[in-house]
């Protein structure tokens, strides 16, 4: 799902623009699956994203030149995704004789009854998910639009950093496309299974349910790591930087593990039994079999255990590369504990590995 298609995706860096960095990673195809060949995480200046708005176009391209050139990539083309609460979706049918030139030329002209904007202000594709269930001789088809600004920020940082970027996605698909390097994590490779993907990044959280691996669900809401590092700034008196440093590092009092980190354990349970009601109150299923966790708040330890004791779902971290080959130039364990952080950054890259 693409709201600007490449004719050809061979050499993609995946390119995922979070509040708090910027994620990039290459893969090649193989026989076995993929191999890293270039990865990196620079961090952002504090609010040059804020709830993946980019607020500083300059300065998250100036972070992404940094990440190119400290990856080592050669490659200039990229692959980045907007989130879906930027993204307006809906299954239309269409007869299933149209050409896709015929199919786009006849979308072009009945999209203004979807898309609550001129036409002129959005990028719109589509994707054709296959035949109709509910009329003979149609197809389903996923129209997907988003307001331009979205996309022409990400274009605008990605080309100030020296990327020329072909593809554009939607982050709960992306997320979809990653689930094939996490499958072998799930009871039979997540076919008749109901996995929700909960990602917890710094300042959103998002849902995607999946379903005999098809996303049958999707929410975002704000909440995430950054909640705990702006407490970690109030009750110890340090910068957000050294806060977030001494959260990744350790070296804070004794207190912290039951006054700070532990409340903040109980709220991401919370939220995570909130967005299975949400899900649960709009699917006519009330269960999910799985759990997995995404996301840089994933490194807290025992949030995992701690889920799943609490709502009595099997809960596991997902390891995108923990079957992955790795290029030597590639520090392998730090990406392997980057990995519940990199899905979206792994799904867009797997765009260019197909």
């Amino acid at each position: 799902m693409a709201l600007k298609l490449a004719s050809r995706n061979s050499g993609l860096i995946g390119l995922d623009i979070t509040a708090t960095s910027v994620k990039l990673l290459e893969l090649k195809p193989t026989k076995k699956g993929y191999k890293a060949m270039s990865y990196t995480v620079e961090p952002l200046p504090a609010n040059a994203v804020s709830e993946k708005n980019l607020q500083d176009v300059e300065a998250v391209g100036e972070a992404i030149r940094r990440a190119v050139k400290r990856s080592g990539t050669r490659t200039k083309n990229a692959a980045v995704a907007v989130p879906s609460a930027m993204v307006i979706t809906k299954i239309i049918q269409m007869p299933d004789d149209l050409k896709p030139h015929e199919m786009d030329a006849q979308i072009q002209l009945e999209a203004d009854q979807y898309i609550p904007y001129a036409l002129e202000e959005v990028n719109l594709d589509f994707h054709i998910i296959g035949p109709s269930e509910n009329a003979d001789g149609m197809v389903d088809v996923l129209l997907a639009a988003s307001r331009s600004e979205n996309v022409l920020d990400r274009t605008a940082a990605a080309e100030i950093g020296g990327l020329n970027v072909k593809i554009v996605d939607v982050e709960p698909y992306t997320m979809e496309g990653a689930f094939q390097l996490i499958k072998h994590q799930i009871p039979n490779e997540g076919m008749e299974q109901t996995v929700a993907i909960l990602d917890v990044g710094a300042s959103m959280t998002s849902l995607c349910v999946l379903r005999d691996q098809k996303l049958v669900y999707t929410r975002e809401q704000p909440f995430g790591g950054k909640q705990l590092t702006e407490e970690i700034m109030r009750r110890y008196g340090l910068s957000y930087e050294d806060a977030g440093r001494v959260k990744r590092v350790g070296g804070l009092p004794d207190n912290y593990e039951p006054e700070v980190l532990g409340p903040f354990r109980d709220l991401m349970v919370q939220q995570a039994n909130r967005f299975l009601q949400f899900f649960f109150s709009a699917d006519k299923n009330d269960y999910v079999d799985q759990i997995v966790l995404a996301g840089g708040s994933t490194g807290i330890p025992g949030v995992a255990e701690l889920i799943e004791e609490r709502i009595g779902t099997p809960t596991i971290i997902a390891d995108p590369f923990g079957e992955m080959s790795i290029g030597s130039d590639i520090p392998a364990q730090r990406l392997r504990d980057d990995g519940p952080a990199m899905m979206i950054a792994a799904g867009l890259a797997m765009r260019g590995a197909n």
